[in-house]
């Protein structure tokens, strides 16, 4: 049986940050989150030749798997650099990403930086992806607790992103079924939104736009201190 997505991308620049240097892509083979970094205006033109450059993935059935997806990050990431050799004082900018590429028999999750994918199955939230952050790499050494991150003054900073240089992004396999939930997230939403929350809001609403606009208002409702943007997509039959 080929899947499809049902998706919905809302976002928000929250409460303090003048501008919003997210981006994202919400269709029915392709979602994608990309959380600026490097400050305005150059934070969001990184997130916007990230999602530029691989939304026409969405109208190509035909292209799925890890190597396109790393193929389509790859020349975005050769975008930034020659955005920032044509334009220096921009150097430094860059922008996570976590996307989700579906396939006729599976999907392919892209993973870099510290916006996040989270996955409901049978009423339980798991968590896809993990952070490339400073002090995710303290948790794995056992120099910090799991329950202390949230609230560690260094939580924000991130480890590897896309920004014209090389690095190393996460790629998984995800064997889908119909009725499933995925939620993409920048760290607007995780970092201040606990995954009691998340799960409570994702299994209590049937559609993804309620969702959606649920979660943006969680967000302003802790303050918001950073640009909130989330991509809430069902898993269902494809309809010919």
């Amino acid at each position: 049986m080929t899947l499809s997505l049902h998706a919905v991308a809302r976002t928000d620049a929250g409460l303090v940050r003048e501008n919003n240097e997210d981006s994202a892509f919400a269709g029915r083979r392709f979602l994608a989150v990309a959380d600026g970094v490097g400050g305005s205006p150059s934070g969001e033109v990184a997130s916007r030749i990230v999602i530029e450059t691989l939304a026409p993935l969405e109208q190509d059935g035909t292209r799925h798997g890890a190597d396109v997806l790393l193929a389509e990050l790859a020349v975005a990431n050769r975008r930034i650099r020659e955005a920032i050799e044509a334009e220096p004082a921009i150097d430094g900018m860059g922008t996570t990403l976590t996307a989700v590429l579906l396939g006729p028999d599976d999907a392919t999750l892209l993973h870099v930086g510290d916006s996040r994918g989270y996955l409901v199955r049978g009423g339980r939230l798991r968590q896809l992806t993990v952070d490339d952050t400073l002090v995710q790499a303290m948790v794995e050494r056992g120099l910090l607790a799991p329950e202390e991150v949230r609230h560690h003054p260094h939580r924000s900073i991130i480890t590897q992103a896309v920004q014209g240089r090389e690095f190393t992004p996460t790629v998984t396999t995800l064997n889908l079924e119909i009725g499933d939930r995925l939620l993409l997230c920048s760290d607007g939403l995780s970092d201040i939104v606990t995954d009691e929350a998340l799960a409570e809001v994702l299994g209590g609403y049937t559609d993804a736009e309620a969702i959606a606009d649920r979660l943006i208002k969680l967000a302003l409702a802790a303050g918001a201190p950073d640009n909130v943007t989330v991509v809430v997509a069902d898993v269902t039959a494809y309809a010919f």
